[in-house]
């Protein structure tokens, strides 16, 4: 995933456990989760939190791609990025500019 939408101004809070958590919660909203359901992630040692939901897949050629948001908690307040994010052949995935 690179550095996913995390690895952006919504993820400039976290820690490099909580981005990894993070990371991790963007691709199985990509890879795994059904359109619009959430993928949760929460950190173990901070009250910073997150949820990351994908929208349906379509293909672009030969790749399947997804849109989807990530909200970043850090408190109570929360920021949330958009982003689209295409599967690569080896199964990656890699987020659009």
């Amino acid at each position: 995933m690179a550095g996913g939408l995390v690895g952006g101004s919504i993820g400039s809070g976290l820690n490099s456990t909580e981005k990894r958590k993070a990371l991790e919660a963007e691709y199985k909203a990509l890879e795994y989760t059904a359109s619009g359901q959430k993928v949760t992630w929460k950190s173990d040692s901070s009250a910073h939190s997150g949820e990351v939901v994908a929208a349906q897949p379509y293909r672009v050629g030969s790749q399947d791609c997804r849109q989807y948001t990530h909200t970043v908690f850090t408190g109570t307040a929360g920021q949330t990025a958009r982003g689209t994010a295409c599967r690569n052949a080896d199964g990656s995935w890699t987020p659009l500019t």
